[in-house]
């Protein structure tokens, strides 16, 4: 049967490019195409399928929408991504691949980038042809090859993007866009992941996935018969008219490019770990430690930078210190003195934020000469789980304040920083941002928590870190890496101890403020308290 199509087939190899309107004059980035001579190998219609945010193996389970990399105490970031490109037919096993990749590198982050998120939103008039099997979505002018080079430039960057969904019922994007980050590995698939030159310049490793066109014929039909409603006869005229000339022209032809080809697909599991080896050994080179110990010594007996503030040590606030910092202070205590310092804290970090003359008129009708915030909004973001305990005094004295969060846990085996979780509301790109943390002593959870709002494009500085209690270390740290961020906090303790605990400091902040116990061997970046 599938000899059959293929033969029937052959009379419509240019068919694309008739019904498709393009021709190669408009398509000067794209590789030189091949049209005859090649063997008869066929593709079918990609769709869109939105990736979930995890992929549970029998291993691990391996986060899919990525994190921020890890920055050096220069707050920059020394190693790009290593980028895996999947080209092939669709129904290849692409995917299959891909996943299996993943299992057997056995690293907890990882980004998949589909092709199928970038198709070109349809006029009416597409859309009409696309619902009679009419349009041609194999074709390089159905992708948005822009946004997807701009994309995948900015995650190999490590930076944050927003991804479409694209919905093949409406053939138009979703409203909502997916936040993807970069990661140590990014895996980006699609029939045309070879066929672009600027594409192929951020691909580290090419692989073509090879598989036999009469498999992936029949994995089409049966796709397409049984989960998309579709009937055989329009699953062989969009075949017949557009899948085969375009792999033929622009998608076989790029096998030529691949460093790795793997037939058979997924099944083939002496080139996915060949692949695996070869993968590995790049990450061993582009590794990144976080070196505590570099950071700790990076700015011993400096001067405390200009950026710092410190709420002024009268009477009162030595007494609350004193009353928080003392083990057998009751909970009940601990907690209400540390509302009023964190009352005070907020007070003074909105001092910092930007006013202009404002003139109103009094109940005695005189005018009063005095001042209003200058900007569009504030916008509060609390480091899980201490730095929450801070909302209530920014809320009480910000009126309808918006409020963000991030989770960011410690990995126990590299001592690296984790993003685990991230809710900031939208466009808070244009406004000045109150990031709360309760303790901070070396500064990395702070500078990774800085990092995110400055990969949603927040303006460095509109950034006011505000803080209990921090070590010098940790001032210094944040102040190097992000000179214009303002660092506002009620007291500055000069040492850290080698468990990186600030000395003579507060404890585990989040432990005595919800009554929870810390492990004996707790730290100051353990789960609840990012702060190390």
């Amino acid at each position: 049967m599938a000899a059959s199509f293929l033969q029937s087939s052959l009379g419509e190899v240019w068919m694309s490019r008739i019904i498709h309107g393009g021709d190669d004059g408009s398509l000067d980035r794209l590789l030189p195409s091949v049209s005859t001579g090649l063997s008869p190998r066929k593709r079918t219609t990609s769709q869109c399928k939105s990736e979930p945010p995890l992929l549970r193996t029998s291993k691990r389970t391996i986060y899919t929408a990525g994190r921020p990399p890890w920055y050096n105490e220069h707050g920059t970031q020394s190693k790009e991504a290593f980028v895996i490109g999947l080209c092939g037919g669709s129904a290849s096993g692409k995917t299959t691949v891909a996943r299996k990749i993943i299992e057997a590198l056995d690293v907890p982050w990882v980004v998949l980038l589909s092709m199928d998120s970038f198709y070109k939103v349809l006029s009416l008039e597409q859309q009409t042809r696309a619902a009679s099997n009419d349009y041609n979505f194999d074709h390089p002018d159905a992708f948005d090859f822009d946004l997807l080079t701009h994309t995948l430039r900015k995650l190999k960057q490590g930076k944050s993007v927003k991804i479409p969904v694209y919905d093949f019922t409406t053939h138009g994007r979703q409203k909502e866009w997916k936040t993807v980050y970069g990661a140590s590995v990014i895996i980006f698939e699609g029939i045309m992941a070879f066929v672009d030159k600027e594409l192929l310049q951020l691909l580290d490793m090419k692989i073509f996935v090879d598989t036999d066109s009469d498999i992936r014929l029949v994995r089409r039909l049966r796709r397409d018969i049984t989960e998309r409603g579709r009937d055989i006869e329009g699953v062989i005229k969009q075949y017949n008219k557009f899948v085969k000339p375009s792999f033929e022209q622009y998608i076989e032809p790029t096998m030529r490019l691949a460093d790795i080809v793997v037939p058979r697909g997924g099944g083939n599991m002496v080139a996915i770990d060949l692949i695996v080896q070869h993968v590995h050994s790049q990450l061993e080179e582009r590794k990144l430690r976080w070196d505590m110990a570099a950071l700790a010594s990076a700015h011993q007996a400096q001067p405390l930078p200009q950026t710092l503030s410190v709420l002024e040590s009268t009477p009162q606030v030595k007494g609350m210190h004193t009353i928080i910092r003392n083990k057998e202070t009751s909970r009940d205590e601990f907690i209400f003195y540390s509302k009023r310092l964190m009352r005070l804290l907020i007070e003074r970090a909105l001092s910092f934020l930007p006013s202009q003359v404002h003139v109103v008129q009094t109940p005695q009708g005189e005018d009063y000469e005095g001042r209003t915030f200058h900007g569009k909004r504030i916008t509060g973001v609390s480091i899980l789980r201490a730095g929450e305990t801070m909302e209530p005094a920014l809320r009480a004295v910000c009126k309808d304040v918006r409020i963000g969060k991030i989770l960011i846990q410690t990995n126990q085996d590299t001592g690296e920083p984790e993003l685990h979780y991230l809710r900031l509301p939208k466009d808070i790109s244009e406004d000045h941002v109150i990031l709360m943390d309760c303790t901070v002593s070396t500064g990395a959870a702070a500078m990774m928590a800085v990092r995110v709002l400055l990969d949603h494009d927040v303006q460095e500085d509109k950034i006011l870190l505000v803080s209990l209690l921090m070590a010098e270390m940790g001032v210094h740290s944040v102040a190097y890496a992000f000179p214009q961020v303002k660092i506002i906090t009620t007291a500055v303790d000069k040492k850290v101890n080698d468990l990186f605990h600030i000395i003579p400091g507060i404890g585990n902040f989040g432990d005595r403020y919800f009554g929870t116990d810390a492990p004996p061997d707790w730290s100051d970046d353990e789960i609840d308290e990012p702060s190390y």
